[in-house]
């Protein structure tokens, strides 16, 4: 196995991006020593190193993105992972989400549409010391052989709530998804599975994300 480059300089620029955070107000500290601990830079061409720890996406091929710093660190607030829980993530896209939940003690599961995406992240993650199980799959069916879950998070704009994915979301389980909007975004919500079933939602605000799509794709 080949090993990555995460050199001093990297260290500092990720540090770097952990403060501006911080200084914007972000205020979970676990997740913030979560970013800290994966090196964003290698999920990314090497173009574009020099940009790796700014505030913004990037393309990552397939018609996909790495979202921006702030994003995921939003995102994984909202979840409000424990050590240990199982997650279920949808849209493996570049592996950083993941990674970032793994660096939190977290099990997790993620699923990615996109064939060469797929095979390409599959081996970026085999270089990193996280523990993510990937899978090739639709995600809109979620992995019920390995439910249930207790946290879904999905990083791809949904034209609903998937019924299958709430079905493998344990009770008091959290689910976090940028649900689309009437303009073209979408609105990022915290669903809840209350222990009856039923669905308690928090809206957080708007973003932009690509598409969740049904079935598997190569480029």
């Amino acid at each position: 196995m080949n090993t990555i480059e995460d050199n001093y300089r990297h260290k500092g620029l990720r540090q770097q991006m952990v403060n501006q955070l911080r200084s914007e107000g972000f205020d979970d500290e676990r997740v913030l020593a979560a970013l800290n601990e994966v090196p964003r830079h290698v999920f990314l061409d090497s173009s574009f190193v020099e940009y790796a720890y700014s505030d913004q996406p990037f393309s990552i091929g397939s018609g996909q993105t790495i979202s921006q710093p702030s994003t995921v660190a939003f995102q994984t607030k909202l979840l409000k992972v424990e050590n240990s829980m199982k997650v279920l993530e949808i849209g493996t896209g570049s592996g950083y989400q993941a990674c970032v939940l793994a660096a939190m003690g977290t099990k997790v599961f993620t699923i990615e549409r996109q064939r060469n995406l797929y095979f390409r992240t599959k081996e970026i993650l085999e270089k990193l010391p996280f523990r993510v199980k990937t899978f090739l799959g639709d995600g809109f069916e979620g992995l019920p052989n390995y439910g249930p879950f207790d946290r879904v998070i999905i990083t791809a704009g949904a034209p609903c709530i998937p019924q299958k994915l709430v079905d493998q979301l344990k009770p008091n389980g959290i689910m976090v998804i940028p649900m689309d909007n009437p303009d073209g975004g979408q609105t990022m919500l915290r669903i809840t599975k209350m222990p009856d079933g039923s669905l308690s939602r928090e809206a957080y605000g708007n973003f932009k994300f690509v598409p969740m799509l049904t079935g598997t794709a190569s480029d």
